[in-house]
């Protein structure tokens, strides 16, 4: 609905003109007048009552609203905003002297060298070094390092930070002296936006009642925010032809979604898979992206700030490739280019040794192992 909006002056002026269209003698509507004043309030109040009727009017339609506007018009649907998501990764904990055994309790935290970001260690029953009872990791003597899992406490895409940045033990832990990541953390996401918000609605209706391979990635995108999915038709796990049975594979961003995850997906797609149909969820097959090259300078340039950049560049890109995408050789050149404007040549570049794309399995996914920048 187009509203006919008025300003203040239009609105003293058709009041004024209906006024003494009314009257039988001039009236006084000059600056400072006491019908003038009352004309103004009055003009006053219906700017007032005119913002109101747009509020309401950009509130009661998804595409105009935002914030707690947008949610209200979900709930009514009992759909609802995405939380942040929380950034996990790999630390490294380490000792001068590995001479004693030591333990590293589950829920040990430690901090980026700048203090911004914290991490706890979760518990992880596949280690070989992990024990229930207390939950914890066990470190032998003479064992100098251990690696174990982290997540961040406060969920949010601030949580993603670069390899090498936590280096700091906010927990006392006898016998451990170091902590370091040499890979970045990842898989942190802010709340939804309203955008993002907005189009998985529009999506969400698009696969109500229908038993497709849309309805079914709008289903697993209600579950999580930043999932990969990939649907494979007519396969069994082992990539074989199965009629009537389809795969579902999807990553988090770390390339080993929790099994909870996989549960929790499974049972939303159960929700709307066609009748007669078998189907399975399976985490990712991950494919290592080593990746070396060497940078020639702008004269002047600090080398430091433009490695990391570039660095940074690489590794965001290949962890935000979807699963079944692959890593263009070339692309890699380009991204060392934009990441810094010091860059004026790179050479030597290989992809896990060679010069080629790296192309995943059926159920694959792309993800950063080294990034060696010369």
């Amino acid at each position: 609905m187009q509203l006919s909006l008025q300003n203040f002056t239009a609105m003293v002026e058709q009041m004024a003109a209906a006024v003494q269209g009314a009257a039988t003698q001039v009236l006084d509507l000059t600056v400072g007048s006491v019908l003038r004043a009352i004309l103004e309030a009055n003009a006053s109040l219906g700017l007032w009552l005119q913002w109101l009727i747009v509020e309401v009017l950009q509130t009661t339609r998804l595409a105009t609203s935002s914030g707690s506007d947008c949610d209200s018009f979900g709930a009514d649907f009992g759909f609802v905003r995405l939380p942040a998501s929380t950034a996990a990764g790999i630390v490294t904990f380490g000792r001068f002297a590995p001479v004693l055994a030591a333990f590293i309790p589950v829920g040990t935290t430690v901090m980026t060298s700048d203090g911004t970001q914290s991490f706890a260690v979760t518990a992880d029953a596949a280690n070989p070094a992990y024990g229930p009872a207390p939950p914890g990791y066990n470190l032998a003597a003479g064992i100098g390092s251990i690696d174990l899992p982290v997540a961040a406490l406060v969920a949010g895409a601030a949580g993603d930070v670069l390899g090498g940045t936590i280096g700091l033990l906010t927990s006392a832990i006898p016998g451990i002296d170091t902590v370091t990541n040499a890979a970045p953390t990842s898989g942190g996401l802010d709340a939804e936006s309203d955008a993002a918000f907005k189009a998985r609605f529009g999506n969400y209706l698009a696969s109500l009642a229908r038993a497709t391979p849309g309805a079914i990635e709008a289903a697993i995108a209600g579950v999580q925010q930043g999932l990969s999915v990939e649907i494979d038709e007519n396969v069994d796990q082992t990539g074989a032809p199965s009629p009537g049975s389809f795969v579902v594979t999807v990553d988090n961003g770390t390339g080993a979604p929790p099994a909870s995850l996989l549960a929790t997906i499974a049972a939303v797609v159960n929700a709307v898979r066609p009748v007669g149909t078998r189907f399975a969820v399976q985490g990712p097959v991950v494919v290592v992206a080593n990746v070396s090259l060497t940078l020639s300078l702008a004269t002047g340039a600090q080398s430091a700030a433009a490695i990391a950049a570039v660095t940074n560049a690489i590794a965001s890109y290949i962890e935000a490739l979807p699963v079944g995408a692959s890593l263009p050789y070339s692309r890699l050149v380009q991204l060392a280019y934009d990441a810094s404007a010091a860059v004026v040549n790179v050479t030597d570049l290989t992809l896990n040794g060679a010069a080629a794309d790296i192309v995943p399995p059926i159920f694959g996914v792309v993800r950063t192992g080294t990034i060696s920048v010369g």
